[in-house]
């Protein structure tokens, strides 16, 4: 837990943490002051205060490269190229995907990508025919997505992610700073573009000519594994193509409700930045 961390959420005073501390890094309260901390605060000002002073710890961002990833990567390229990108590699993108991550990291300058891909024995005693997306998708997700990502992420104190509240119902309202309540340890969750609609990520990429995923053209405004994704139709939610047929929002790295959305945050979150 870094020291600049816990001096500014106890309003700059000294906290004695002992050596081995099994709390929480994060607790609701430190989310809530977060939030209202940055309120107001631009975007790009807000990421450099957070990384630069170090107020969430070890951060990683999270990228799936997908339809609207470049705002992100771009944002914190600018702040600090060095900083882990983490991508998970299911084996069941599509190639589009694959090149355009490519292309991303070495267009912005990005020197930290960390590949992490699912464990071979799990695949091969859980998915030998690799087709378990098309019974179990939530067994595929766990297998492919959510496992690696746990054991990736052991070592990081926050996560920066790409999640926008318009994408889809159950994203509305979504805050800034969370707790991710898909790890006990306390870990903080941090979605940066909360707030932003498509409008705004559409002027930024034209403003500083970010390339576009080449799929997007071809009707899929959010882009997952090939298997899992189909084209949106006009009027309908961008996520809507994802598990279409299926009773099923989100991977399982992020969890519906409880700061996913279904309109109810926890007590004390604002979500008008």
């Amino acid at each position: 837990m870094a020291e600049a961390r816990t001096r500014a959420l106890n309003g700059g005073r000294d906290r004695t943490i002992d050596r081995i501390d099994t709390r929480p890094r994060f607790t609701e309260t430190d989310a809530i002051r977060l939030n209202n901390l940055f309120r107001g605060t631009e975007t790009s000002d807000m990421l450099r205060t957070v990384i630069k002073d170090g107020l969430a710890g070890d951060i990683a961002i999270v990228s799936s490269f997908g339809a609207e990833s470049a705002v992100l990567l771009h944002l914190i390229a600018a702040i600090d190229p060095t900083l882990p990108v983490l991508f998970l590699e299911t084996g069941k993108h599509f190639p589009e995907t694959l090149a355009y991550r490519d292309q991303l990291v070495a267009q912005l300058g990005l020197t930290n990508l960390v590949v992490l891909e699912p464990d071979a024995a799990a695949l091969a005693a859980k998915d030998e025919t690799g087709l378990r997306w098309s019974w179990d998708p939530d067994g595929c997700c766990e297998i492919r997505k959510v496992e690696p990502l746990a054991r990736g992420l052991a070592q990081f104190d926050a996560t920066l992610t790409g999640r926008k509240g318009f994408q889809s119902k159950t994203r509305a309202g979504l805050p800034r700073f969370e707790i991710d309540r898909t790890d006990a340890a306390g870990r903080l969750k941090i979605n940066p573009l909360a707030s932003w609609s498509k409008q705004d990520l559409d002027d930024y990429v034209t403003t500083h000519d970010l390339p576009a995923h080449p799929l997007v053209a071809q009707g899929y405004p959010s882009i997952g594994c090939a298997p899992c994704t189909s084209k949106v139709a006009e009027g309908e939610d961008p996520r809507s193509g994802r598990w279409k047929g299926w009773d099923k929002t989100e991977c399982g790295i992020h969890v519906p409700g409880s700061g996913d959305g279904e309109g109810e945050l926890p007590p004390g979150y604002d979500p008008v930045f």
